[in-house]
């Protein structure tokens, strides 16, 4: 099994070091090799298939030790997790075999799933409230509150997104094509609030007006953009989830999605040829 080259294992690691392979195009999944003991941390209902010496447990929170232990530290977990509209529950899936054992998770959406390694980002990443796949035992997810309230009434994700905070591997999904930049220090860009996918924890993210009120109107870019500001590494979507589901609804229109026949005479044939 070939690994990521980003894979490389570091002895003071508090989460579990797994290998990983990435597999597929516009639809992906993620196949984790473990070894005896080693566990890994998914959103529920991301697994494709696993080893059958691979155990499936459902918990609490993140899995993480991170909480502080017991029942309450638990359920501060879970509790982060419905704030930022997840379940309550993930699943730990860990290997209590011999050799190497495999699990794999996908995407629920087109797109790509990225790998990060969060020591190499500072131990710290914000990201949209849906984007976490799955990770290493030892990853604590959380809740980031945007503290101006501008951006958060207009930022896009709201006030809430996710933190990803440990040392270990995670994979978060990102829709359509995947961008990465690494912004210098006062160095900014202005993007599409939904098409911002994640950024480290040194990033300045606001919102700042677009353009003029004639812009804002009928320039069909919204009324606002986000603007990051450097130094750090942000992660930038082609295609939100929320843009692909509104175009869905708008090509279903009023007809509870029947098809529409893109505006085309040959649309009206195809309905009296299926009894319509």
């Amino acid at each position: 099994m070939s690994n990521s080259p980003w894979n490389h294992a570091r002895n003071s690691s508090v989460s579990d070091d797994v290998d990983f392979e990435i597999k597929g195009q516009e639809l992906q999944f993620v196949e984790i090799e473990l070894d005896p003991g080693e566990s890994a941390v998914a959103e529920a209902g991301a697994m494709v298939w696993k080893d059958a010496s691979i155990e499936m447990t459902t918990v609490f929170g993140d899995g993480s030790d991170a909480g502080g232990g017991g029942f309450m530290g638990k359920l501060l977990g879970a509790g982060k997790r419905l704030v930022t509209g997840e379940s309550l529950f993930t699943t730990v899936f860990t290997h209590h075999g011999q050799g190497k054992a495999r699990v794999a998770f996908s995407a629920p959406v087109p797109g790509a799933i990225l790998p990060i390694k969060l020591d190499d980002v500072g131990g710290r990443l914000i990201c949209q409230k849906d984007a976490f796949l799955c990770a290493a035992r030892g990853v604590s997810i959380g809740i980031h509150f945007q503290q101006k309230i501008m951006t958060g009434l207009f930022g896009g994700e709201g006030f809430i997104m996710q933190k990803l905070e440990g040392d270990g591997w995670v994979f978060v999904q990102m829709g359509g094509t995947v961008i990465e930049r690494e912004l210098r220090a006062g160095e900014e860009v202005h993007i599409d609030t939904g098409c911002v996918a994640a950024f480290t924890s040194t990033i300045d993210f606001d919102v700042i007006r677009a353009g003029s009120i004639k812009s804002m109107f009928f320039g069909g870019e919204g009324v606002f953009f986000a603007r990051l500001r450097g130094p750090g590494k942000i992660w930038i979507q082609s295609l939100p989830f929320s843009r692909l589901a509104g175009r869905m609804l708008a090509a279903a229109g009023s007809r509870g999605g029947q098809s529409r026949g893109e505006g085309s005479i040959l649309g009206g044939l195809g309905d009296l040829l299926d009894g319509d």
